[in-house]
């Protein structure tokens, strides 16, 4: 149920945070080992599969595994999310190793982002404060295109991550002074990953197996998840509240499953702590009151480009 508030007009709640009865959000606030390790275990099992059939199948099958494969490889990104928050898992330490096991996969790093998203949470939608829109959104066609190529999403990472692994945090103002060690600490090991499975595919014969299995891949799916994620909260409204400053999408139940319920996305901001099992019946609580709620990932990124120069 919801509060006396929800005989206001859609949009124009005082007080959005407090849509939500107690009772309910603290129902909906409640967070499973199970239901975590189960969407895990499922979202690990396509790569598994999709990998194997990318890397033994031949014909007509090759190229879909290949597909697949990268978008769930690029979604990895998504547990990472939910982990950051702490919501995937009930407990905390689970939430930190998937975590960050889950961004070694995606090319995020979980501790690092963690606090990057903290204070997109805190400042969304702000010039200056919102680190998500130190990057910039495109206004005209070749920006977008080379948005959604994925390639200035490579070059960030690949620059940041050897930027913070040499111990260098400048410039970035989200992260306390208190965290840069451990944050360091976390990039050195992920970067060290890397090249420890590099050598030893090299030392076992197979050279290729990082670029077959890992960069090519979701060099594929970023793609992908750069289609998604641009919907969040392009031409939504710049103010600080979530009612009108995110978008929910409305999308097929395959791309909601990879996404770990991230297109529930208004959702999610309004109340972070719900977990991600629980927020398609948030949406049914809160729907009415937002201001963007669309049908559907191709219709958004339409509506984006028709708005471009």
């Amino acid at each position: 149920m919801l509060t006396d508030s929800a005989q206001l007009p859609k949009g124009s709640v005082d007080q959005p945070h407090k849509l939500l009865a107690v009772r309910e959000l603290k129902a909906l606030n409640e967070r499973s080992n199970v239901k975590g390790f189960v969407r895990f275990t499922l979202h690990l099992a396509v790569l598994g599969i999709s990998a194997f059939l990318w890397g033994n199948a031949s014909g007509w099958l090759k190229l879909p595994a290949l597909l697949i494969y990268g978008v769930g490889l690029a979604m990895m990104f998504c547990p990472t999310h939910e982990c950051v928050h702490r919501t995937a898992f009930a407990n905390p330490k689970i939430n930190n190793v998937v975590g960050w096991f889950a961004g070694l996969l995606s090319f995020y790093n979980s501790t690092f982002y963690r606090y990057y998203h903290k204070w997109h949470h805190r400042y969304t939608q702000i010039a200056s404060k919102d680190p998500e829109l130190d990057d910039p959104r495109p206004e005209n066609w070749g920006q977008y295109l080379w948005k959604m190529s994925g390639l200035p999403w490579w070059r960030d990472k690949i620059m940041g991550h050897g930027k913070v692994a040499l111990g260098n945090v400048d410039g970035c103002y989200f992260l306390p002074e208190s965290s840069h060690s451990d944050v360091i600490r976390s990039t050195r090991l992920q970067v060290g990953a890397y090249a420890a499975i590099a050598i030893l595919s090299a030392v076992l014969g197979h050279p290729w197996f990082i670029v077959t299995y890992w960069v090519l891949p979701l060099a594929v799916g970023q793609p992908f998840l750069r289609f998604v994620l641009i919907a969040e909260h392009t031409d939504c409204a710049n103010d600080s509240n979530p009612l009108t400053n995110t978008r929910t999408t409305l999308t097929l139940w395959p791309v909601r499953f990879l996404m770990w319920n991230m297109p529930y996305h208004a959702e999610h901001h309004m109340y972070p702590s719900i977990p991600f099992h629980a927020l398609p019946t948030a949406h049914q609580s809160l729907k009415d009151y937002f201001v963007r709620v669309d049908a559907g990932y191709v219709q958004v990124n339409r509506d984006i480009v028709a708005g471009l120069g």
